[in-house]
């Protein structure tokens, strides 16, 4: 009886092993990446990497440097606002457009009016 067990173990293994490397539970269409509605030797669609887009990105401008603004004052809540982040957090120079020395002094002055409770440190939950 324990021989029957045994020969019988191996076979229901081997079948359900095989059932699942079947390719049912995977989507059909071979090993490659995901291609879309576009045909295999078709161009990319514009906008994307390396097309011509409708959209031209214009060149960041430094405000303050246009404006003139030399010192940027840390109780101008409302100027300061614009480049912190709704959870709080200071707004980078790659997403502002503000030049270096100006982003150097927007943060001190952003850490002052912090200091001084003009600005929150955080979002408010």
């Amino acid at each position: 009886m324990a021989d029957e067990i045994q020969a019988k173990a191996p076979d229901a293994g081997a079948s359900s092993g095989q059932s699942g490397q079947s390719g049912e539970s995977r989507p059909s269409g071979g090993g490659g990446g995901y291609q879309g509605n576009r045909p295999a030797g078709a161009p990319r669609p514009a906008g994307g990497p390396g097309g011509r887009g409708k959209f031209f990105r214009r060149k960041k401008v430094c405000k303050f440097c246009t404006e003139k603004i030399d010192a940027i004052p840390y109780r101008d809540v409302r100027l300061l606002q614009g480049f912190v982040a709704e959870r709080g957090k200071i707004v980078p120079r790659r997403l502002t457009g503000v030049c270096t020395t100006h982003q150097r002094r927007l943060t001190r002055a952003i850490k002052q009016a912090r200091n001084i409770a003009l600005l929150a440190f955080a979002a408010r939950h």
